[in-house]
């Protein structure tokens, strides 16, 4: 196999790249024209994980977030937030016909924040992932999302338009030990997906043509829970603004953003909370943050 080629993101290169991604807002757009998200996860145990990956999406940019969730979950989520979308829907034995309509509608699918290793919902989770593959849906798969890969690669190779975001261990899991072994699994991914592995060094894998994309070091060091599903939410808003611009490498342009971003609001956080900073802490510095790195202030 030909070597890796590991390539330092150039940051000035980056931002000025995707400030050409983010759309303007102008008065002659209709509610949804901005990007319409979907989450798929939630159970009883964890409810704040689909809560923070859909809450960002819509923080970003978009204009509508769904959670699809266990029945469970979903008076728990809507009363963290009025302005998410939520379906009780995981646990019934129609949910895949229930929710086929509504994929219909969104530009991106996050799977997995919060969805729990229920096999019931984790058989729907992956009927609902065929599903987005048959049609061609751009999907964003993370957490227990990425439990349904470890036996099951198969399932998204040689698809398009697929994100992977594991962290180091959910790396290993799905890949290997071994990076020799890893390179060997990823190169069966295809040209269509593309894989983020979230650490002190973010790295962007474009497996397809060997290539590694290194971010730099950034945040602080409080990992408390729900940084990742920040991540995915926003992600899926810069995917979808990425693959509407007719950018060439969408997924490696949305991934490096959303890299980048989560760690500045990491940092953001961290000056005013210290090792107090919650998740929900930088969710409030979406606004501040995004307007200082991303916003493109030519006259509207």
């Amino acid at each position: 196999m030909a070597a890796v080629t590991d390539i330092p993101v150039h940051l000035p290169k980056l931002l000025a790249l995707f400030k050409t991604v983010v759309p303007k807002l102008v008065n002659n757009k209709h509610k949804g024209q901005y990007g319409r998200i979907g989450v798929i996860g939630g159970s009883l145990e964890y409810t704040g994980a689909p809560y923070f990956a859909a809450i960002s999406s819509i923080r970003v940019g978009a204009d509508l977030a769904h959670v699809f969730c266990h029945s469970n979950a979903s008076a728990i989520i809507k009363s963290y937030s009025p302005d998410l979308i939520v379906h009780p829907v995981l646990d019934c034995v129609d949910a895949v016909e229930r929710i086929t309509p509504w994929l219909e509608r969104l530009h991106v699918i996050v799977i997995g924040p919060g969805l729990g290793r229920e096999p019931s919902i984790l058989k729907t989770a992956s009927n609902i992932l065929k599903l987005c593959m048959d049609t061609k849906k751009p999907v964003v798969i993370d957490a227990d999302g990425l439990f349904l890969l470890n036996d099951n690669l198969n399932l998204i190779c040689g698809q398009r338009n697929v994100l992977l975001t594991p962290n180091v261990m959910e790396f290993r899991r799905l890949f290997g030990e071994d990076s020799e072994e890893a390179r060997q699994k990823m190169s069966l991914l295809g040209a269509g997906v593309t894989v983020l592995e979230k650490g002190a060094n973010d790295k962007v894998y474009v497996p397809h043509c060997n290539e590694v994309h290194s971010m730099p070091t950034g945040g602080s060091g409080r990992r408390c829970g729900g940084q990742g599903d920040l991540l995915s939410g926003s992600l899926a808003t810069f995917f979808s603004w990425s693959l509407q611009s007719d950018e060439p490498n969408p997924a490696l342009v949305a991934a490096c953003a959303s890299s980048y971003f989560v760690k500045k609001l990491n940092a953001a956080a961290f000056q005013k909370f210290g090792r107090s900073l919650l998740a929900s802490d930088m969710v409030n510095e979406i606004p501040v943050v995004f307007q200082v790195e991303f916003e493109n202030s030519d006259p509207q």
